[in-house]
């Protein structure tokens, strides 16, 4: 037994022995857990590995393809001459003060064509005598007006630079409510500034600002010298023409509105291919329909409830007159588009062409029909001198 005894104790001693020497000279020999570096991530292939463009929720990948392409905007105009210039006694008690001091003007723009069309407001470019375009990248040109448009507050500026960096236009259809989007422009002249902000509504109309309105309403703060700027999206894209805040100290309130750029395609395609905006007419006086109006033009009251637009009155051998149309239709569609109110309505008969035939669908009584109407051109209104 001891025999047995002896012979194990030095099995383990030399076994002991061994394991000493491997684990101070070969240490690797006695790891057997899997080896794992950086080589597998660091030298894995590009497509793999998602890259980020800034911090998680920021905006300013879309900030700076967007903010190339909006630029700043300066107007002067010569001072309106005194209508006493020329009486002696003026001249006597006031000296020559025939004219006074040029007026400045200031507003923001977006390049929307490589030739070097510029989006911006009417009112910005409105009597100016000469019109200077600043770029993010510091040029400086001067621009020709195209072409305006005081029906939806647009115009459509021209300078001649090479090498333009132009903004993507996107589809202000597909804009909801709640959208993230950020406002380019130049306020107050401190220079470039984005801000940030979301959808806040659709479809506002009836604020008195424009002939048609169907403006994008925003919390993003614009102010004077905004107009013109660029609403965009999340990826840069142009959703609309800054036009308008709701405020009652002159600066941004968080209630601002946007031409959406939709209404400024429709408008840059009419002036750039026939010089100015035509629109049609149809030669009605039309209502919202309500209760009253309908228990006098004995209409049912469920009509009420579909809603329409009821007409009023009907102008003698104007289009509407020769299609047909009578006071006290209620017009439900045009070109099947569904109108629901006067705005809706004027929008829609002024999308048509003149001279090509639309149908009107009309609830007259109690039946529905579809009459054929041939709108005119709708003539501007002449402004009071």
């Amino acid at each position: 037994m001891r025999k047995f005894w002896l012979l194990f104790s030095q099995t383990v001693t030399v076994f002991l022995a061994a394991y000493f020497v491997v684990a101070t000279l070969k240490p690797q020999w006695l790891d057997r857990r899997p080896s794992f570096t950086a080589v597998s991530v660091i030298e894995a292939p590009a497509s793999s590995v998602q890259r980020s463009t800034g911090p998680v929720g920021s905006f300013s990948s879309a900030a700076k393809i967007a903010s190339a392409a909006v630029v700043s905007i300066n107007t002067s105009k010569a001072a309106a001459r005194n209508p006493q210039a020329d009486d002696p006694w003026f001249k006597f008690f006031f000296g020559d003060q025939g004219r006074g001091e040029p007026q400045g003007g200031l507003g923001s723009g977006v390049i929307i064509s490589p030739s070097g069309y510029i989006l911006t407001n009417n009112h910005v470019v409105e009597g100016a005598d000469e019109i200077e375009v600043i770029l993010n990248d510091t040029r400086k040109a001067k621009a020709k007006v195209i072409g305006t448009d005081p029906d939806t507050d647009l115009a459509i500026l021209k300078i001649d630079l090479d090498k333009l960096p132009v903004i993507v236009l996107g589809n202000s259809d597909a804009l909801q409510v709640g959208d993230p989007v950020l406002a380019i422009g130049n306020p107050f002249g401190v220079g470039q500034t984005v801000t940030g902000g979301i959808v806040s509504a659709l479809g506002r109309n009836q604020l008195g600002i424009n002939t048609f309105e169907n403006f994008i309403q925003t919390d993003a703060a614009i102010n004077p010298g905004n107009s013109g700027g660029a609403l965009v999206d999340v990826n840069g894209a142009l959703m609309g023409i800054n036009t308008a805040i709701y405020s009652r100290s002159g600066g941004s309130m968080g209630i601002g509105f946007a031409i959406p750029v939709s209404t400024a395609k429709q408008v840059l395609e009419s002036i750039v291919k026939d010089g100015q905006v035509t629109r049609g007419w149809i030669g009605v006086e039309p209502q919202e329909l309500n209760a009253e109006l309908a228990e006098t033009f004995n209409i049912k009251a469920g009509a009420v409830q579909k809603g329409g637009v009821i007409i009023t009155g009907v102008l003698q051998n104007g289009p509407a007159a020769q299609a047909g149309i009578r006071p006290g239709d209620v017009i439900t569609a045009v070109d099947g588009k569904a109108v629901g109110s006067v705005t809706e309505l004027l929008s829609a008969v002024a999308m048509l062409k003149p001279g090509i035939a639309a149908p009107l669908t009309v609830l007259r009584k109690d039946s529905t029909t579809d009459i054929a109407v041939t709108p005119g051109k709708r003539q501007r209104p002449k402004v009071p001198r």
